[in-house]
Order: structure tokens, then C-alpha cells, then sequence
């Protein structure tokens, strides 16, 4: 997310989490006010190589609830941050060549994996990757899914038998980068809400 006035449209649907990038690479750069939210919607800071000051500094003038790392962050850097009482989602960027025994060393130190496609930046390349790999996944930890998603491939992924907790609506769902599309939007947020 980044325009504040969309931000407010988009909470008017509920999600589960909303995410605002704190990374100055990126053309969804965050850096104004969030403005009010309902209480039910979390507040993610993604966060690619940053120091734990200037995480900490955005938790605290954010009020984050979860940080999202998305760099090359290690395990001591996550345990470090881990000792400020706030969920942590480590991403890793998947391509047919990942090592799934990767993500063991950071099981006790995350409390949800994030899986992207490999690609030229950190993020937001706007592509899938081969889902089938994730039949490989044997962690207990639910896992978020993005990269490319829209509303064809979540029709698929409901087939799909894998501990998905979270999904990101992102460039397939979005007018420029940061602007969510609110009625390609609408499509999916009623689909949530209903389940519950």
C-alpha cells in the first residue's frame, strides 16, 4: 500500500494484513501517515537488508504488528529482532533449484515463511513460480504465498494441498504500483469473508 486515500478504500474490505514497504528501491516506497485502520487489520513493515534501528524506529512510529524481512537477513539477525515481541515473516525467494532445508535453521526464530519468485529485485517481480514445489515444504509453519497472483491462480490455489495461510494481492490487483484496484479486489475479499 502507499496512497493513504486508497489505503482507507482498501480497508473497508477487511483484509487480514496490509502491507507497506519500507525499502527506497521500490515504487511502493512508503513513507507518509497510515491513516486510521479497524483494530482486525494488521500492519506489515517489509523491510529488505535494513538495520534492527531502523526497523525498530518504523515499528514504533508505524505501531507494526509484523515485520517482513526480505533480504539477506540471517538467523542471528532474526533472533535479535525476535526479542522485541513482534511477529517476524522471513521471505524467501524460490526458483526449481531451492534448497527447502534452508528454512531450518530460522524455524524457531519466524513465525511464517513467505515464499516469492526468484527474480531480478527482492520483490515484486510479478511472476509465479512452479507451485509444485511446494510439495517439498515440510515445515509446521503456515506459509504465505505471492508472486504474481490473480484471480485465476487463486482459483488454483484453493486445489492446492498446502498449509497456505495468507495470500498477497499485489501487481495483478493494482492500477500502478502502491494503488490497489478496489473492484478486482472486491472479487476476492467477499470470497474471505465468507469462508469465515
Amino acid at each position: 500500500m502507499k496512497y493513504p486515500e486508497n489505503i482507507a478504500e482498501v480497508s473497508k474490505l477487511q483484509p487480514d494484513f496490509l502491507g507497506f514497504i519500507f525499502w527506497e528501491k521500490s515504487p511502493r516506497f512508503f513513507d507518509v501517515e497510515i491513516p486510521k485502520l479497524p483494530d482486525s487489520i494488521q500492519k506489515v513493515g517489509v523491510f529488505v537488508d535494513a538495520s534492527l534501528e531502523e526497523i525498530r524506529s518504523k515499528k514504533k512510529q508505524y505501531n507494526l504488528n509484523i515485520i517482513q524481512l526480505h533480504g539477506n537477513e540471517t538467523v542471528d539477525f532474526c533472533s535479535n529482532l525476535k526479542q522485541d515481541d513482534i511477529l517476524i515473516i522471513k521471505v524467501f525467494s524460490i526458483d526449481d533449484t531451492f534448497d527447502f532445508t534452508a528454512l531450518e535453521p530460522f524455524e524457531d526464530v519466524c513465525d511464517y515463511f513467505l515464499f516469492d519468485t526468484k527474480g531480478k529485485m527482492p520483490g515484486g517481480n510479478g511472476t509465479t513460480f512452479n507451485w509444485e514445489l511446494l510439495k517439498k515444504y515440510n515445515s509446521k509453519k503456515s506459509l504465505f504465498l505471492s508472486g504474481g497472483i490473480g484471480i485465476e491462480e487463486i482459483i488454483k490455489i484453493k486445489h492446492l494441498n498446502l498449509p497456505i495461510y495468507a495470500i498477497d494481492l499485489n501487481s495483478k490487483f493494482e492500477i500502478e504500483p502502491g494503488l490497489k484496484n478496489i473492484e478486482q479486489l472486491q472479487e476476492i475479499l467477499p470470497l474471505k469473508n465468507k469462508k469465515k
